[in-house]
C-alpha cells in the first residue's frame, strides 16, 4: 500500500519537475513570441536628419515582415547621448531598439569625459543599416555673394576673414560636428561652431541664410542641393559619392593641406545588451532583405547613403574600429563639447 507521505512526495517532484521545465522553455517561447506588440526605435536626433530617415525608412519593412508596428521615437539631446541612455537602460526584450551613429558609439566615448552609458558593453549590434558621405556645403546665395565656387575659394575666405563665418552642425561630438574641426585644424582656418539638436533645425539655418557651412550627412542634404538652395562643394569621403558623381572630395579639392582627409559617417539599429541572440537574428536579417529590395536600395542610392544589412558580428567590429579611429580624430582636432 502507498502511504500519503510517499504520494504526496512523488506529487510534489512532479511539479518541481514541471516548473524546472517551464523555466527552461520560458526565455525560448518568449524569443518565439516575439514580437507580440509594438516596437520602439529609438532615433537620438530630431526629425528630418539622415538617422531619422534611415528609421524611417526601415521601419516600415520590418513592420511588415514582423506584422507588428515598428515605430520610430525622436529623443533628441546632448549629441545623440541622451537616446543612447534610453535604450541601453531599456529592457532587453527586443521592444526598444536604437539607431544608433558614428557619433553614438564610434565618437562620444572619446569626446565626452562623463559618457552616461559604454557603447561597447551595453548594446547588442544588430546591423549596420547605411554608410553615408558627410557633405561640406554653403548657402548657394552666400557662396555666390561671397565668391565662393569651389574648396579652395573657401579656405582663402576663411583664412582673410577668420570668425565671420559660422558653422552648423547636428550637435556636439556627431560626425557632421568633428568632420569640420577636422577641417579646420587641416586648413589652419577658423570658423564659430553652433550645435543645433539635430540636422533638420541646422539645416532651416542654412537655408536661410542664418548659418554658413555645414558638414551635413549627405542624406538629409539631398533635396536642397538639387534645389539649387545648398552649394555642394565637397564630400568627406575617400571616394566621390555616386549620387553627387560630379563633386569633388574634400581631399581632392582642398589641395596638399587636405591631403588623406576622410570623415564618413554611418547608422546602425542595435539593442539593449542581453537582448537574446534569436530575436537580433531575426531582426538583422529582416533588414538585410528590405535593404536588397530594389525599391528601397534604390532609394537609399540616390540619396547618397549605401545600404549594409551586415551580421551582428562584423558590425560588431566595426564599431570596435570606429573607436579607435575617432578617437585620434578628436585628438587631432582638439574638438571639445561646446
Amino acid at each position: 500500500m502507498i502511504s500519503r507521505f510517499s504520494h504526496g512526495r512523488r506529487t510534489a517532484i512532479a511539479l518541481a519537475a514541471l516548473s524546472a521545465a517551464l523555466l527552461v522553455a520560458g526565455p525560448a517561447a518568449a524569443e518565439d513570441a516575439w514580437p507580440n506588440k509594438p516596437v520602439r526605435i529609438v532615433v537620438p536626433f530630431t526629425p528630418g536628419g539622415t538617422t531619422d530617415i534611415l528609421a524611417r525608412a526601415v521601419a516600415p519593412e520590418l513592420s511588415k515582415a514582423f506584422g507588428q508596428q515598428f515605430i520610430v521615437d525622436n529623443r533628441a539631446g546632448a549629441g545623440g547621448n541622451l537616446g543612447a541612455d534610453i535604450v541601453a537602460k531599456a529592457p532587453a526584450d527586443g521592444y526598444t531598439l536604437l539607431m544608433g551613429t558614428v557619433g553614438t558609439h564610434g565618437i562620444n566615448r572619446a569626446l565626452y569625459p562623463k559618457l552616461p552609458y559604454d557603447p561597447i558593453k551595453d548594446f547588442a549590434p544588430i546591423t549596420l543599416v547605411a554608410a553615408v558621405p558627410n557633405v561640406m556645403e554653403i548657402n548657394a546665395a552666400k557662396a555666390k555673394a561671397l565668391g565662393i565656387e569651389n574648396v579652395a575659394d573657401f579656405i582663402r575666405y576663411a583664412k582673410a576673414n577668420p570668425g565671420k563665418l559660422n558653422m552648423a552642425s547636428s550637435g556636439s561630438g556627431t560626425s557632421i560636428h568633428l568632420s569640420g574641426e577636422l577641417f579646420k585644424t587641416m586648413t589652419g582656418t577658423f570658423m564659430i561652431h553652433i550645435p543645433y539638436r539635430g540636422s533638420g533645425p541646422a539645416l532651416m539655418d542654412m537655408v536661410s541664410g542664418n548659418a554658413d557651412v555645414m558638414f551635413d550627412n549627405l542624406p538629409s542634404s539631398m533635396q536642397q542641393i538639387k534645389a539649387g538652395t545648398l552649394k555642394a562643394l565637397a564630400v568627406t569621403s575617400a571616394q566621390r559619392s555616386p549620387a553627387l558623381p560630379d563633386v569633388p572630395t574634400v581631399a581632392e579639392a582642398g589641395g596638399p593641406a587636405l591631403k588623406g582627409y576622410e570623415a564618413s559617417s554611418w547608422f546602425g539599429l542595435l539593442a539593449p545588451a542581453g537582448t537574446p541572440p534569436a530575436i537580433v537574428d531575426r531582426i538583422q536579417q529582416e533588414v538585410a532583405k528590405a535593404l536588397a529590395t530594389p525599391a528601397v536600395k534604390e532609394k537609399m542610392l540616390a540619396q547618397g547613403a549605401l545600404p549594409s544589412g551586415n551580421a551582428p558580428a562584423e558590425f560588431t567590429r566595426l564599431i570596435a574600429d570606429e573607436h579607435v579611429k575617432w578617437a585620434k580624430v578628436v585628438k587631432a582636432s582638439g574638438a571639445t563639447v561646446d
